[in-house]
């Protein structure tokens, strides 16, 4: 038979035990979302740009020619492009989740990289843009002059007011554009 002082010890040792275990299962709980919260930024800006920069850079570069650049595979495949991402804004404008956005407006700059190739004479793809989210993958239409229609006037007709007025005044912030240089030449084995 068990006696009531070693009932009482395994008693309190239990708790001990499970409050052990409790605080473990925490800490893991808390490494996991941070882990997890790394992988996909928390909030919506983050996300929309890392959508942004994993669509253009997954993209088949053909879907950025614009501007006369004629860019060519390589042997290998689909040549490897690095870029980096600006949001001017989002559609509809009061979204909480990534899922709600439907429209991006935005500006990327893009290094299309070439083996040893250093990225002042990489074929560069940049200008503003707008990424329809709600297709699979995301749907990319860049803002380029026409025939007849000046690359401005080009610009009001797709963008609205306020995104147009960005887009004629920003380009990438100066870390981003840091990250694009460092991320290319790590792809160019440089």
């Amino acid at each position: 038979m068990i006696s009531r002082e070693s009932f009482a010890g395994w008693y309190r040792n239990r708790f001990v035990w499970i409050a052990v275990v409790l605080a473990v299962s925490a800490s893991v709980a808390v490494w996991v979302n941070a882990a997890d919260s790394r992988a996909e930024p928390a909030d919506l800006r983050g996300q929309i740009l890392a959508r942004m920069r994993t669509t253009l850079e997954q993209a088949d570069p053909g879907q950025h020619n614009h501007a006369g650049h004629d860019v060519q595979q390589a042997a290998t495949g689909q040549p490897a492009v690095v870029c980096g991402v600006r949001v001017y804004g989002y559609e509809p404008a009061g979204v909480t989740t990534l899922a709600e956005v439907r429209t991006v407006y935005g500006f990327h700059f893009c290094g299309v990289v070439e083996h040893n190739s250093p990225w002042d004479v990489a074929v560069k793809l940049a200008g503003p843009l707008i990424m329809d989210m709600s297709s699979e993958p995301a749907g990319i239409q860049v803002v380029e002059a026409t025939a007849g229609v000046r690359f401005v006037d080009r610009l009001r007709e797709m963008f609205p007011d306020k995104y147009a007025e960005m887009a004629l005044k920003e380009a990438l912030p100066d870390s981003e554009m840091a990250d694009v240089r460092r991320r290319y030449d790590a792809a160019a084995g440089l």
